[in-house]
């Protein structure tokens, strides 16, 4: 959970780690743009040098290039190790969750899109993006809206998404509007039963109380 304003998803994974096996990133910042070296960046646009410049310069257009570049200095000397840590073994499924508002939709990915399973085409909000194919075939028999993005945007933004596809991480977006927490718990349930863990195995459909 990497936008720190999107509280939906925040209670979500904050729910669903305690029934379920896995590890969770959640942010502790409460705003949707971080303070870097007193300007701002999206934290979603920070995996990539041609990303992050770009988010500076729109989130800090008070900064000349020498304090852009310092702020660059400063992510790049952290990002692979961030990139490590969120990046799961060999094989592995990484998910994000996200929120989004009237002016996001899976419509915006379906044109760079390379694959697509529209099931809900009145709730184009809620949608599932995924970099693997074989995750992608799976979640098309899902009763939810997925795309599949394997070489990720034509644009570098940034993002955790293009950075996965990009390296061949399997890596799922799971985005739904903000105050829609039943609607993601239940797309995030689906996925957790039905994609498996490692690769050409069936997932086992097991939870854990607490």
């Amino acid at each position: 959970m990497i936008h720190g304003d999107e509280e939906t998803a925040r209670q979500v994974l904050e729910l669903h780690i305690q029934l379920y096996e896995g590890i969770a990133y959640i942010i502790e910042s409460h705003t949707r743009n971080v303070v870097i070296d007193g300007g701002e960046i999206d934290p979603n646009r920070m995996f990539s040098r041609t990303g992050a410049e770009a988010s500076l310069k729109s989130l800090s257009p008070s900064w000349d290039q020498a304090r852009i570049a310092k702020a660059l200095a400063i992510l790049d000397r952290g990002r692979e190790r961030l990139v490590q840590a969120f990046f799961p073994p060999s094989g592995g499924l990484l998910v994000a969750l996200h929120n989004n508002s009237e002016a996001y939709s899976v419509a915006d990915e379906r044109p760079i899109s390379d694959a697509e399973s529209i099931r809900e085409p009145d709730r184009l909000h809620a949608f599932f993006l995924c970099t693997d194919p074989s995750d992608f075939k799976i979640l098309a028999t899902s009763p939810f809206n997925v795309v599949l993005q394997q070489r990720g945007p034509r644009e570098d933004d940034g993002s955790l998404s293009r950075l996965a596809a990009a390296r061949g991480v399997r890596y799922v977006n799971l985005e739904v509007q903000q105050d829609q927490g039943d609607r993601q718990m239940e797309m995030l349930d689906w996925l957790e039963w039905h994609l498996p863990r490692i690769p050409g195995q069936a997932q086992s459909i097991q939870s854990y109380t607490k």
